[in-house]
């Protein structure tokens, strides 16, 4: 007869060790932020998520088009890479501009690793980032 879960525990080797199946505590996220999942996608926050839906909804009214996630933007400097910016969301306009969106909070918009890629993006592709 093969070995359970319960034999282990409950074995004197358990006993010894009361610690042994303790399951350890999730850590918090660093900035409070709560993972969700909307439609079957994750996102990294419940801010995020709102967001997607009311991007969705102006997407069916026809006010946006061409809605993407998560989107990996390259920064290079002639042929070196630089680094890489995700965006949350990128989409068009009707008048056809092209939107490039994240979702911050307060404390992630004053991080300064966000701040130089935010003025790379700029500097670099021309592309301003709407915060919301």
């Amino acid at each position: 007869m093969p070995i359970t879960l319960n034999d282990i525990k409950n074995s004197a080797c358990a006993k010894r060790n009361p610690n042994l199946f303790i399951e350890p505590e999730k850590k918090k996220s660093k900035y409070g932020n709560k993972k969700t999942v909307v439609d079957g996608i994750k996102f990294d926050s419940k801010k995020e998520a709102k967001r997607y839906g009311e991007l969705n909804v102006l997407l069916k009214a026809g006010e946006i088009g061409l809605l993407e996630r998560q989107v990996v933007f390259e920064l290079k400097i002639g042929d070196k890479r630089v680094c890489k910016y995700i965006a949350d969301f990128v989409y068009t306009k009707k008048t056809g501009e092209r939107i490039v969106e994240d979702v911050k909070s307060e404390a992630t918009r004053k991080l300064r690793l966000y701040q130089l890629k935010k003025k790379l993006m700029q500097e670099i592709l021309g592309i301003t980032i709407k915060e919301v």
